[in-house]
């Protein structure tokens, strides 16, 4: 009847070596030959924007069957 229902637990992104992940970072895409990513908050949810050609993949598709983390090394800030 819904009285012990589930709580969804908010999705804590972590990178492949498990530092956390927000929107606006970027990462290397360690899958789908994407490169250097941006994470966008997508109509779906969390996605990987590649910022040389603009595909984009949703965060579910490059979790780490082993570890749960994401497929993703975050990249420290470039100074410009």
């Amino acid at each position: 009847m819904g009285l012990f229902g589930k709580k969804k637990k908010k999705q804590e992104l972590l990178d492949y070596d498990g530092n956390p992940l927000k929107v606006g970072d970027k990462v290397m895409s360690l899958r789908y030959d994407l490169g250097k990513c941006v994470i966008v908050e997508g109509e779906t949810g969390i996605e990987y924007e590649s910022i040389e050609t603009g595909k984009r993949i949703r965060y579910a598709w490059m979790i780490d069957a082993h570890t749960e983390n994401q497929k993703v090394r975050k990249l420290e800030e470039e100074e410009e």
